[in-house]
């Protein structure tokens, strides 16, 4: 196994985590090196993002120097603030003749709910993150973004699980690398791609240690209710060492929701905002757009899991860990 198996370890990036007062919501930055070609693909209905139009392969900007990932719903979108700071402060950015302007884009998850008394991700956080940021294995599990993620609320937070962060990275034989980091709060269930067993996700009552498997509740439905339209979404950040444009790595972000669709049941709900981020750090010769987006989707399949796995009680939620006694190490 390589020393770290984590989206650091495809190289040139750095990520870094901060979490509010209270560890009820928080911030993830990741950090390229010199800033990295970059797309982005949106699946979910109630998407929470800030710069992903400057991705599209139409438009000028054609790399980003940082990207975040927050708690907070819209406000956490602030934290952007504080990476376009900490960048500028370096002269990291598009160069323009008036000086540097960095580009920025993240997304946001809805954790009011866990929150709901505690403060939420502001520029000062996002510096924060930046200034923590690192090269070394990511943290996982309720750190960062991570730290307000649930899973599961067809029937409301109360009866939700735990959710949080995971990262993966997978390195062929052929020197392709591909990592993911993943913070993982859908309406859906989390389930064992290999089972079908639910891992995480919505519980027969607040006090129960069983699942209802949503995607069986729904279909005895005509309406969903009893939970907040917006309060789910998994983000993902994807990154290859393989050189490939913004028109390239469009097709890998959309290749990798194939692993969140894997392992996260339902997903790409009205009710979620699912968006994955893809990089290039341009440091290998190209090969097929098609490989490199297949392994993203098996890095975002296992970070999912890992999210899931490493994830622990917070906020009055059991983790998968308090509902099972014979769960795999992450």
């Amino acid at each position: 196994m390589h020393p770290n198996d984590t989206l650091t370890a495809v190289g040139r990036l750095k990520v870094g985590h901060a979490e509010t007062a209270g560890g009820l919501s928080g911030c993830t930055v990741v950090l390229p090196e010199g800033g990295a070609v970059a797309g982005v693909d949106i699946r979910g209905g109630a998407p929470g993002t800030c710069g992903t139009e400057s991705l599209n392969p139409v438009n000028l900007v054609d790399r980003v120097h940082g990207l975040f990932f927050s708690g907070g719903s819209a406000f956490g979108i602030a934290t952007a603030d504080g990476v376009r700071r900490f960048l500028k402060e370096r002269s990291v950015g598009f160069v323009t003749e008036y000086g540097v302007v960095p580009t920025v884009a993240g997304a946001v998850i809805f954790d009011l709910g866990i929150n709901k008394d505690g403060p939420m991700p502001d520029a000062a956080l996002g510096m924060e993150a930046c200034l923590r940021a690192h090269a070394g294995p990511v943290a996982q599990g309720c750190v960062g973004a991570g730290c307000g993620a649930t899973i599961g609320k067809l029937y409301g937070l109360p009866q939700a699980t735990k959710g949080g962060l995971g990262s993966a990275f997978i390195h062929t034989e052929r020197n392709v690398r591909v990592g993911a980091l993943v913070v993982v709060n859908p309406f859906g269930d989390v389930v064992d791609p290999r089972s079908g067993r639910v891992l995480a996700g919505c519980r027969e009552s607040s006090d129960s240690r069983r699942f209802i498997h949503t995607a069986q509740a729904m279909a005895r439905l005509e309406r969903l209710r009893g939970f907040s339209g917006t309060g789910n979404t998994v983000l993902a950040a994807v990154a290859t060492n393989v050189r490939c444009n913004k028109t390239d790595l469009t097709k890998v972000a959309q290749m990798a929701h194939d692993g969140l669709a894997r392992v996260v049941v339902p997903c790409h709900t009205q009710v979620d905002g699912d968006t994955i981020f893809a990089l290039s750090t341009e440091e290998r010769d190209p090969v097929d757009v098609s490989i490199v987006g297949m392994l993203a989707a098996q890095a975002v399949e296992r970070a999912i899991l890992r999210a899931v796995l490493s994830a622990r009680a917070r906020g009055g939620l059991p983790a998968a860990r308090d509902l099972a006694d014979d769960l795999p190490e992450p």
